[in-house]
């Protein structure tokens, strides 16, 4: 609380003044926190949904299992060890693919087989979802 007094000649009276400085500074103070605080105050939650699955297969395969195409020396084509016709290649493929995270596909060709199944069959694969074709090779034999 503040006081001022009269400097006039007779006699000093002493008139109370409120001081609201103090006052004020609090206020801001108050202000401030509660401009800083309320952000933190929204409660947010964010939901992953699985995306919905497509019609290509019921179950992926193992996520462990590598995608392994074979194209014979007749033209056949071969998905993991198992025949598959060309018009359904591409379903199979996504199907295979769906659950890795690593989506390389292994590819190997017979000498003989025909040039052109082999190309169309890495473009099937790359157009499936394929992010890389890696080329298989056959091990080599031991020197005696």
């Amino acid at each position: 609380m503040a006081a001022q007094i009269d400097a006039g000649g007779g006699k000093k009276k002493v008139r109370p003044e409120m001081n609201i400085t103090p006052l004020i500074d609090v206020v801001l103070v108050l202000l401030i926190i509660f401009m800083v605080v309320t952000p933190l105050m929204i409660k947010q939650f964010w939901v992953n949904t699985p995306k919905p699955v497509q019609n290509d297969s019921a179950q992926p395969e193992d996520p462990e299992t590598p995608a392994v195409v074979v194209v014979d020396a007749q033209g056949k084509v071969k998905l993991n060890h198992e025949p598959v016709d060309p018009a359904a290649l591409p379903g199979a493929l996504r199907a295979s693919l769906r659950g890795k995270k690593d989506k390389t596909v292994f590819f190997s060709a017979h000498d003989d087989a025909p040039y052109g199944t082999a190309v169309d069959v890495m473009d099937t694969a790359r157009g499936a979802g394929a992010s890389s074709i890696a080329v298989a090779t056959q091990k080599a034999e031991p020197a005696p």
